[in-house]
């Protein structure tokens, strides 16, 4: 599956989409009208590029994603609060007075800061805090920081399960399924349409549930490793480690979400798991919604068009490879064990005797071949004791034949002082002493030494 690069979150009665600096939040009013609200965010990490590293990313990807998802859940609600209309009405006007234009923003940032407040409460001072009352049972510290992070995430987990019993929140649960029923169509590169759509998987590795587990994991580790005496300072450490914590978490559903292998899909399980309490079956009306939502801020059609360009290249590269059968890779995996034994093998290396090139003075023509020997399989000592003796014999032939020769020129010499045509060569071969001495190899030693000596 490749990653589409687009992000979202389901609302009151809505999806939200984001791709790049592009947001849509689409929203189905009371009276069954579809509204699309398509706007731009622009990160803070555009102006300051060293946010753009890694945790720092993180830390602000989990800041503006509250911004965000809390400004929308805004939006979204304001077409069902319509009971409360005369009370947000003075409301309003008490905040516009005050603040004038920036009204919205500043009621938007106290939000996002009560919100972040009441989770460190909840999920970080209250397992400590709890912890602390059990310090008399368990007294290990890396005990104490296992227990806290137990009951962290098991807060976590019952807080999911008991929100998702009240109705309004169990059909959030249900634009978030579509949500990601909608994303994963794209990525598996197929038409959006609701039949498409419908037909798949309602988990996603990037999504926000799996960044929470993640963050009540991996802070169980830091904790284990950081432990401080004094009450007030762990509570600190606890709150001022949030970011650190959310920037890692952040890296590692950024790791899961971009590599497709074995590896990713295991540590991505948790995730899944956790997403079976978030997520519900979506229906068509919710569907629509999120593919409005989709098209309002990416082009799905092209991208489904290079998806399927990759896909023609790669089976385009897999035709033009040579294809090899199943026979004839069997055979050539015989030839190559067979060139292997032969290398290894002495018996099959004596079978191939050289070819050698032939002395003008030898009147044999171009080439000749030696006949091999047959070689007998023998023992590693029997075949050095063999060797060795055998090299003495030949080292003694050689000498003995080197003496007959160097004698009988020398006894030439001697007789007759006068040139003389190349006869004693020619005795020489008939005597066949020079012939086998060329096969000694000392044949061009000899018949240079009689040249000279004839001259």
């Amino acid at each position: 599956m490749r990653s589409s690069g687009i992000g979202g979150q389901a609302v009151i009665e809505g999806v939200m989409m984001k791709n790049k600096e592009q947001y849509a939040v689409a929203v189905r009013k009371p009276n069954n009208e579809v509204v699309i609200d398509k706007q731009e965010y622009h990160s803070i990490s555009e102006k300051y590029t060293f946010l753009k590293l890694p945790i720092l990313r993180g830390i602000v990807a989990f800041v503006e994603s509250l911004s965000l998802g809390m400004k929308t859940l805004t939006f979204s609600a304001g077409f069902y609060e319509e009971d409360e209309a005369e009370k947000q009405d003075k409301l309003e006007k008490a905040t516009s007075a005050l603040f004038k234009d920036k009204a919205e923003s500043v009621a938007m940032g106290i939000t996002v800061i009560v919100a972040v407040l009441l989770a460190i409460g909840i999920f970080m001072v209250l397992p400590w805090f709890l912890t602390e009352k059990l310090a008399v049972i368990v007294k290990e510290s890396w005990m104490q920081a296992l227990v806290e992070g137990g009951l962290r995430l098991g807060i976590f987990i019952l807080y999911v399960f008991c929100i998702s019993l009240t109705k309004d929140i169990r059909r959030v649960y249900m634009y978030h399924g579509a949500e990601h029923k909608t994303i994963n169509c794209v990525e598996n590169g197929l038409e959006l349409t609701i039949e498409n759509v419908s037909k798949q998987s309602k988990e996603h590795r990037r999504c926000g549930t799996s960044f929470m587990l993640y963050v009540m994991i991996i802070s169980i580790i830091f904790f284990m490793f950081i432990r401080v005496d004094n009450p007030a300072l762990r509570i600190l450490f606890r709150i001022l480690l949030v970011p650190v914590i959310a920037g890692v978490s952040y890296e590692f559903i950024r790791f899961t979400g971009k590599y497709d292998n074995l590896f990713t899909k295991i540590i991505s399980r948790p995730g899944m798991w956790m997403q079976a309490l978030t997520t519900r079956e979506p229906g068509i009306d919710m569907i629509e919604i999120a593919i409005c939502s989709v098209e309002a801020v990416f082009d799905w059609k092209s991208y489904i068009a290079e998806v399927e360009r990759e896909k023609e290249e790669k089976k385009s590269n897999r035709q033009l490879a040579p294809k090899v059968t199943i026979e004839e890779e069997k055979e050539n995996k015989k030839q190559n064990k067979k060139k292997s034994a032969s290398k290894s093998d002495p018996v099959a290396v004596a079978k191939v005797a050289p070819l050698k090139r032939a002395d003008a003075t030898t009147r044999r023509g171009a080439f000749f071949r030696d006949t091999p020997k047959p070689v007998k399989e023998k023992s590693d000592a029997e075949t050095t004791m063999e060797e060795i003796i055998q090299e003495k014999e030949e080292k003694k032939k050689k000498e003995s034949k080197r003496k007959n020769i160097h004698s009988r020129v020398a006894a030439v010499k001697k007789a007759d002082k006068v040139r003389r045509p190349r006869q004693p060569v020619e005795e020489l071969r008939r005597d066949s002493i020079l012939e086998d001495a060329e096969k000694e190899d000392v044949e061009d030693e000899i018949l240079s030494a009689l040249d000279k000596f004839f001259e």
